[in-house]
């Protein structure tokens, strides 16, 4: 399949003409197969945001939405909306499969829970250990939370995650990116990623998330969303190294179009 990377400087600014650049896209999204390529890497870090396991076809399928993350074959990979919503949240994959078929683990949480995560955040893992974990809950008017674990991997290197998931509120988005920075200046410094469906279509001045930019380089995103013509950047991996995060790209294969209201994104990344 052929790949593109998209920088925000290439993304157009009005969503008039993303719709336009995303139909002159579209003509070009092959329907066969997806193959994958991946260029050589350290490590490769998805999020995909799953919806519950309900697909375009509004057909629950956690089956599908399994088949895409083995065919997204990463390292490191961030769901969102892995739980039911309501009541006791419950998780609606099956992790022995997805152990099993991709060597992917959950990051355990000690909250005594059926659900794969935290407000529906769930982080796997191939290889390499949990140094540390914290659930943190995310202001605003919807229950939002998100998973800041730091890895030890298989090499020796740390890495810090935060998985997260964003409100559909503006003023909520702010509030909780700025959550995430104070946790972050509070800590120690750590090569560190924000990863997951952070809800936010505007970049640049406009976007919620200007108040990451001294710390998370945002200058590249993929449109993701929604999954049938994707016109918006809602998914986003951003690192607080300059040149650790060295290509981002959107899983687009047909099972992944039809499996979620989002596709997955991708990025490869480089400690050197």
């Amino acid at each position: 399949m052929k790949r593109e990377t998209f920088l925000t400087g290439d993304l157009p600014n009005s969503l008039p003409k993303r719709i336009l650049a995303s139909l002159r896209h579209r003509q070009h999204r092959r329907q066969m197969p997806f193959s994958p390529t991946a260029p050589v890497c350290d490590l490769t870090v998805a999020s995909y945001n799953v919806h519950k396991c309900v697909g375009r076809d509004r057909r629950f399928d956690p089956v599908r939405t399994a088949e895409v993350i083995r065919e997204i074959g990463a390292d490191v990979i961030a769901l969102q909306e892995a739980d039911t919503r309501f009541g006791e949240r419950t998780g609606l994959l099956d992790l022995d499969w997805l152990e099993r078929e991709t060597g992917l683990t959950r990051v355990p949480l000690t909250i005594a829970s059926r659900a794969h995560g935290f407000h529906g955040n769930t982080l796997l893992f191939r290889e390499g250990l949990v140094r540390d974990l914290h659930p943190v809950k995310l202001p605003g008017l919807e229950p939002r939370g998100a998973l800041i674990t730091e890895l030890e991997l298989k090499n020796g290197q740390a890495l810090r995650i935060v998985a997260a998931h964003f409100g559909l509120l503006r003023h909520s988005r702010r509030q909780q990116a700025g959550r995430i920075l104070d946790i972050l200046r509070a800590g120690e410094d750590c090569p560190t990623l924000l990863v997951g469906d952070l809800n936010e279509w505007r970049l640049g001045k406009g976007s919620a998330l200007k108040a990451l930019a001294p710390v998370f380089d945002s200058t590249v995103a993929v449109p993701s969303f929604p999954a049938g013509l994707p016109v918006l950047a809602l998914d986003r991996i951003m690192a607080n190294r300059p040149g650790l995060i060295r290509q981002i790209e959107v899983h687009d294969s047909p099972l992944a179009r039809m499996a979620s209201d989002h596709l997955p994104i991708k990025a490869f990344l480089h400690f050197s």
